[in-house]
């Protein structure tokens, strides 16, 4: 009976010991891995919207959620929406971070940039763990540029070589990944519009 009060007290001292040092270790690492991801954000907006001079956080984007719903985009996730503003502060476009859990890997999340107009700029993705040499070769920047300059509210993939102008063309044998990212780039145009008008 002491021998299982003993080892009961030991493991319970241990156990007390890795979780007091797990949270030393959070506390630690907490602040820069937000400013590193911070700074990533930073880095993929003015990828996706280059010609913006300044981002302004749109603070309730709690419709965007309801029309996404609306529009056939459930399980897509608004994580941000940010005004894209020349130097004069005028609004020209914006950003949209948003996440899609229809990766074959898991959940992608990614920004698209998108004019007033509708023209999209460009995506960057800040999270995607597809398969290497197949879905993560949408994580390249021969597949991401034909995303930029397209005017449309719909973007569709397709196998057999574009034709269309709102057409891009699947990566190659990762039709799941294709299919993700085209459906999170649609749900961002989408929101992007609402937000234009």
């Amino acid at each position: 009976m002491n021998k299982i009060i003993k080892n009961t007290l030991i493991l319970t001292a241990i156990t007390l010991a890795s979780g007091l040092l797990l949270g030393f270790v959070h506390e630690l690492t907490a602040a820069p891995i937000a400013e590193q991801e911070a700074l990533a954000k930073a880095k993929a907006y003015a990828e996706v919207f280059p010609g913006a001079e300044d981002f302004q956080v749109m603070e309730d984007v709690s419709d965007a959620e309801a029309l996404l719903i609306e529009n056939g985009y459930e399980g897509m996730v608004i994580n941000e929406v940010a005004e894209a503003m020349d130097a004069s502060g005028t609004v020209i476009g914006h950003v949209v971070n948003i996440t899609t859990p229809e990766g074959y890997g898991g959940n992608i999340q990614m920004t698209v940039g998108v004019q007033n107009d509708m023209t999209m700029l460009g995506i960057s993705f800040l999270s995607i763990s597809e398969t290497a040499g197949l879905g993560m070769n949408a994580d390249t920047a021969d597949w991401k540029a034909q995303f930029a300059g397209i005017q449309a509210e719909e973007i569709i993939y397709t196998k057999s070589g574009k034709s269309a102008p709102n057409e891009i063309d699947a990566v190659s044998s990762a039709t799941i990944t294709t299919k993700a990212v085209t459906g999170a780039v649609n749900a961002a145009l989408c929101v992007a519009g609402h937000y234009a008008k």
